[in-house]
């Protein structure tokens, strides 16, 4: 049985977040692929630029970044290689919010995405003006926000945090007696708060993707799979988190995979994960958790329309324009990257 997490605010003035189509894009031979990367390769060497690419963008557009000097990664890890990398511009394949991250702490640098449309469920569901007028109201309160917000929403909080940090984060400031004001995403706050035992009160936000996994069906999958292990990400309800073997960020699930015993796994998650996941363990089954488009309609289907708006095409377009430019104000950033190098120092400090 799930229960909403202790203290959510209700706040039924948010507007509805509009969902995309996925995109289609038209299909490209082994020869045009081949070509089009060839075009793309030279474009990002001759403006001394690099490509880093979320693991649930498009496997042609990660192997892409691989082949080519950058990255595949979650959205910390993104942003920090583009401070070590001396490319003097980012080509961030992803949703806005990473692109808005990468460029806080690259200011000096260059950041294009492929498609400034492409954003997030939980970024578009919390609104700063909304989101500062509920801080004020809680002034109390430490103020903790997911990535997937937008640099305003960084610049107004104390602490900004991953699905792989928040954890460990929000013990420390449960110890230090601190109250917690968490946004955007009520289930990982939910999971945090349980394992934590953190007083917190919630911002009621979720992702469209994990939204969808649903734990009678995946219960009905289980027993076709008995010996899978089963890989949830914490954004997902809580009826599906409590079957998971695994529970983690996109970084920890993508490790479970190399070091549990289990040829198969069921994965609650976006499916763009299985292009590293078969990198790694090629020999292993990868089954993607059930959703409510199994004999209904869901809106993601566990792919995320809006990470499906980067691709080869208009990556190339990208690089042959220079349009799709990441700017953020000065002042926004230098407030954004107070929270954000907190979490990176706090990081830092746990590997001592």
């Amino acid at each position: 049985m799930t229960t909403e997490p202790k203290h959510i605010v209700s706040l039924p003035e948010i507007p509805g977040v509009i969902v995309p189509p996925h995109p289609q894009w038209p299909s490209l031979s082994k020869v045009e692929t081949a070509h089009l990367k060839e075009r793309i390769k030279r474009l990002l060497k001759e403006q001394n630029a690099v490509l880093v690419a979320h693991y649930y963008t498009d496997g042609a557009l990660q192997d892409l970044a691989e082949e080519t000097g950058g990255c595949v990664a979650d959205s910390l890890e993104m942003a920090r290689f583009g401070t070590e990398h001396p490319a003097q511009t980012l080509v961030v394949a992803g949703v806005r919010f990473m692109g808005e991250t990468s460029k806080i702490l690259n200011i000096e640098k260059r950041v294009l995405m492929p498609d400034l449309c492409a954003t997030c469920s939980l970024d578009e569901g919390c609104p700063y003006e909304m989101f500062s007028a509920f801080c004020d109201r809680h002034p109390q309160h430490t103020v903790v926000v997911y990535a997937n917000t937008s640099a305003q929403v960084k610049a107004r909080s104390d602490w900004v945090v991953t699905s792989g940090i928040a954890l460990p984060i929000i013990k420390h400031l449960a110890e230090k007696g601190e109250k917690i004001l968490w946004a955007p995403d009520k289930h990982l706050g939910a999971y945090v708060q349980k394992l934590t035992g953190a007083e917190m009160i919630f911002w009621p936000g979720s992702c469209v993707v994990h939204e969808e996994f649903r734990s009678v069906a995946l219960e009905r999958l289980r027993k076709l799979h008995p010996e899978a292990a089963i890989l949830v990400h914490p954004e997902s309800p809580e009826a599906v988190v409590l079957q998971a073997d695994v529970v983690g960020s996109t970084t920890a699930l993508i490790k479970a995979v190399t070091t549990l015993p289990n040829k198969e796994f069921i994965v609650a998650t976006d499916a763009g994960i299985f292009n590293k996941m078969r990198q790694l363990a090629p020999d292993k089954v990868f089954l993607e958790a059930p959703t409510v488009g199994e004999g209904a309609t869901c809106q993601s289907c566990a792919n995320c329309p809006w990470m499906g708006m980067n691709s080869l095409h208009n990556l190339e377009e990208l690089l042959e324009t220079g349009k799709n430019e990441i700017h953020i104000s000065p002042e926004i950033a230098a407030k954004a990257r107070i929270p954000i190098q907190r979490m990176l120092d706090f990081a830092k400090n746990m590997k001592k």
